[in-house]
């Protein structure tokens, strides 16, 4: 699924790289190169993220 049409990035994208780059959407976005266009993506990138961070502190068993 896509998560910002104007970028072409993939939820899975974002999710792999919010494990490795800390801060907002914006600065995840950055690190893929990009920046957002028209903003609408924001508000679901930024739910992908604090998943992604929330999982990534849940132990293995639990997950």
């Amino acid at each position: 699924m896509y998560i910002c049409i104007c970028n072409a990035i993939r939820e899975s994208d974002l999710r792999r790289t919010a494990r490795r780059c800390p801060g907002d959407a914006e600065a995840v976005y950055a690190a893929l190169g990009k920046r957002p266009n028209c903003g609408q993506c924001l508000d679901d990138a930024e739910d992908v993220l604090a998943e992604e961070r929330e999982m990534a502190f849940l132990p293995a068993c639990a997950a």
